[in-house]
């Protein structure tokens, strides 16, 4: 196993630097990797872990809040394509060469390993029952993942790969982005320029929307529940080459609207509550509201989003500083120098930032005095709030998390 490369503290952020975006160092550590021909590659993160790749096949895993470092672990051989880790509530799973790889969350040891019938083209999705895996022959394949573990048990993985197959679903050209699972519904676009929708159980094709473009960005998705009826909407959003870009009904296919963006999208769309971040070709982002497809505010240096934090968008400019941008019309309010912190999460599921640089440093920054994370897409799961008693005997209750602000819309 490679060491940890040593860092100085004058590479990280100061106290004063960060005190301009509003915001301050919650945690840092250093990734493990060789400084003399490794560097990072993959950058994820969840509400429980945070993983780092690179391009020897090290993942180092860091508990997302405190930034302990909980395991780290060598796939495949060297330089073997990798894909970004994807994780479930105890799993991580990772796609490295011809192999699929579960590992669990907590201590990093290989749970199973799958053989994959073909050359994947994106990273795999996953949900209670199955995982599902694009491939560059425009298939998508699904995966019974009690009947994974099962062979795994019977050590006859990864022999009888296929015997834990569920179906295989075959379109014109190669996936183009990591399926979506919804349920009763599992939506996927290829290179063909459509989004197709089947269902999870049984491949039964219950759409097909045709953008007569090719779709080569990832998916976007957002759900929504209502807290009155506890009815659930869930959308899927589509970047085509032509420039058109289209919210869809995740269940049915049916387009709800449709944006122009005057430039093409190479990067996947980010979800915020009711708000959707779109970032343009060569720089500028757009924030549309997610309902109605409507602009809310357009900021031409913006060439990334990394988190949302209360009425503050927090992205990346065009020089590589680090800035802060008003939740509601966009103006920028400040930027900090923070170009060697290229690795910068799109983080649409909490309010935390993550930056590493190519050595493997990892920051984690959070707004000043904000302890606790704020949640944006699974509130549910945010942890009870601890309540501490004071020195004089009553009960002091822990500041709870920054509540997100509406949209200009609701």
């Amino acid at each position: 196993m490679a060491s940890a490369q040593r860092v100085g503290e004058d590479l990280l952020p100061g106290p004063r630097q960060l005190s301009r975006l509003g915001l301050e160092r919650a945690w840092n550590g250093q990734a493990k990797l060789n400084p003399q021909r490794d560097k990072v590659t993959q950058f994820v993160v969840d509400e429980d872990m945070l993983f780092v790749q690179t391009t020897a096949g090290l993942i180092t895993a860091f508990d997302s809040e405190t930034g302990r470092e909980a395991w780290a672990v060598l796939l495949g051989r060297n330089d073997d394509p990798m894909f970004p880790v994807v994780s479930s509530e105890t799993e991580a799973m990772i796609v490295v060469g011809p192999t699929l790889y579960s590992l669990s969350k907590v201590t990093g040891q290989i749970r199973w390993e799958l053989r994959l019938p073909e050359a994947p083209s994106t990273s795999i999705a996953v949900d209670e029952n199955h995982v599902y895996i694009g491939t560059l022959g425009g298939a998508v394949y699904a995966y019974n993942l009690k009947r994974i573990r099962a062979l795994f048990e019977e050590s006859l993985l990864p022999a009888w790969s296929n015997d834990a197959l569920v179906w295989k679903c075959q379109v014109g050209k190669a996936i183009s982005s990591p399926p979506i699972p919804t349920g009763r519904i599992v939506s996927f676009a290829s290179r063909d320029g459509s989004l197709y929708g089947v269902t999870a159980t049984r491949r039964e094709v219950i759409y097909q929307l045709e953008t007569n473009n090719p779709i080569n960005t990832p998916l976007g998705f957002a759900s929504h529940k209502n807290l009155l009826t506890n009815a659930v909407t869930e959308w899927t959003f589509i970047a085509a080459r032509d420039q058109s870009f289209y919210s869809v009904e995740s269940e049915t296919g049916r387009v709800r609207w449709e944006f122009i963006t005057g430039k093409p999208i190479n990067v996947g769309p980010m979800a915020v509550n009711y708000d959707l971040f779109l970032i343009l070709d060569h720089g500028g982002a757009v924030c549309l509201n997610q309902r109605d497809g409507e602009p809310r505010w357009s900021r031409p240096n913006l060439t990334g989003i990394v988190a949302v934090a209360g009425d503050t968008v927090y992205g990346s400019d065009v020089e590589g500083n680090l800035i802060s941008v008003d939740r509601g019309d966009g103006a920028v309010n400040a930027a900090v120098n923070l170009r060697n912190y290229s690795q910068r999460i799109a983080n649409e599921l909490t309010d935390r930032l993550y930056l590493a640089t190519d050595a493997g440093t990892i920051v984690c920054l959070r707004q000043t005095g904000r302890r606790f994370p704020t949640y944006h897409r699974h509130p549910e799961r945010l942890p009870l709030m601890p309540e501490f008693a004071s020195e004089d005997g009553s009960e002091e209750v822990v500041e709870p998390p920054a509540a997100n602000p509406p949209s200009a819309a609701e």
